[in-house]
Parts: structure tokens; sequence; C-alpha cells
């Protein structure tokens, strides 16, 4: 897409989100992304982890076309690469693909291999962190499929709301949905989804840090496992 201009400050852009929150508190999912497609255009972008393409479908009803920001770290479960391409291959999206500045053998020789496993804060940094920071550059606004019945740290999630680390509008429109929710969208529009989500994980990270959940665990406790760690450092 082209890029357009958006001569907002950071401090206009702040209230601007700031007063969104509050207004759209209950609007539908589909409402807060009409709202910010109609405002930031194409400086405006979904992420994804390719869990589900739940927020990539409902942003593509809102703006067709729209830029659906992917991750890949390099340890990705091929599920997920998957998941991935059929995305861009049946939705009316752009998938845009970000990788890390070091390729895997790159940062084994740099750091020493399985970084994950001694310093996952500095992987999830080197991996995560810094190219989203990098492919975010040319937007105003993302979208993200955070939900507040996802873990403890999410509860307080706004549907939209600054993101002072990366000085941009954060839209989180599913941020009131609850997994009831999402599997409903999911049956009522055929929507792609991870197939390792059937088969016993709970959330979809990278292969080495990722397990299938425990009888009675919350949805994102197969991640980091035996670890204090509960985030990857992008949406904290």
């Amino acid at each position: 897409m082209t890029t357009t201009q958006d001569d907002r400050t950071d401090d206009e852009l702040r209230a601007l989100a700031e007063q969104a929150g509050r207004d759209l508190e209950d609007a539908s999912a589909l409402e807060i992304l009409t709202w910010a497609a109609d405002t930031f255009g194409d400086r405006f972008c979904v992420t994804s982890s390719m869990e589900d393409a739940v927020v990539a479908h409902l942003a593509s009803r809102a703006r067709p076309g729209v830029d659906v920001v992917f991750l890949d770290t390099g340890y990705h479960f091929p599920e997920t690469i998957g998941t991935r391409d059929a995305v861009a291959a049946v939705m009316d999206v752009n998938v845009v693909t970000l990788t890390p500045r070091r390729t895997v053998a790159e940062q084994d020789a740099e750091h020493g291999p399985r970084l994950h496993d001694r310093d996952p804060d500095l992987c999830c940094a080197l991996r995560k962190v810094q190219p989203l920071q990098e492919g975010l550059a040319g937007y105003r606004a993302w979208a993200t499929g955070l939900r507040r019945d996802e873990s403890p740290t999410r509860a307080g999630t706004p549907v939209v709301g600054w993101d002072d680390k990366r000085r941009k509008v954060k839209i989180s429109p599913i941020a009131r949905w609850t997994q009831d929710d999402v599997d409903a969208y999911v049956a009522e529009h055929g929507v792609l989804t991870n197939p390792l989500l059937s088969d016993g994980y709970g959330s979809v990270g990278c292969a080495p840090c990722t397990r299938r959940l425990l009888a009675g665990e919350d949805a994102r406790a197969g991640r980091w496992a035996g670890r204090a760690k509960t985030e990857c450092g992008l949406h904290g």
C-alpha cells in the first residue's frame, strides 16, 4: 500500500487513543477496527502470531487488503508457517513477514546455542521485540488479538490505548471477548486457525518455548512453562 503522511504529534495521538478507548469500550470488534481503518488508513496494520486469523479476518472486513504483520522468529512450528501461508492465500489481506536481523545460526554463533533456554528474555528481545519495533516504523496504529481473559497480565487491556514503547496507537478489538466468542466467530465465518489449537496447545508461540496444556491450566500456561516469564515483551 502507498503510505500516506500523518502529521499528528505523539501527544495528539495519545489523546486520541485515550478518548477512543473510552468511547469505544462497548463497541463491537468490527466497529473498533472500522474506526481504526477510517482514522489511520494505510498507516494502520494488524499483527498476528497466526494462532488464529480472527483479528485479521475482522480487519479485512473493515479495510480489505489491510497489512497483516507476522514475525517469523525462525523458531515457529511448521503449522504456524502453514497458517500464515494459508491466510495470505485465501484472505483479503497483505501478509508482511518480518524477520530478525540475524538468523538462528548467526545468533547461535554470537550468543551460543539455545539462547531461549539460557536467557529467554534476550532471545525474545532479539527475535521478536526488535524486529517488530523496526517493522512497525511506518505505521501510526497497530491492532493485536489480546484478550482480557487470557491471563492476569492482560486483564486491563484497553480496546484502544497508547503504546508508549513504540509511540503508536494500539488497538485490541477483541479485548472483551471470551474464548467462547472467538470459537463462535471462527465457526460462523470459517476462519483459519492453527492446527495446534486442536492438538492440546492453548497458546502457540515459538516451538522451543511452548508445550501442550495440562488439565485445568489457563490458555497461556504452556508458554515458558516452569519460568516466571509470562510475556515475550511485545505487549509490556
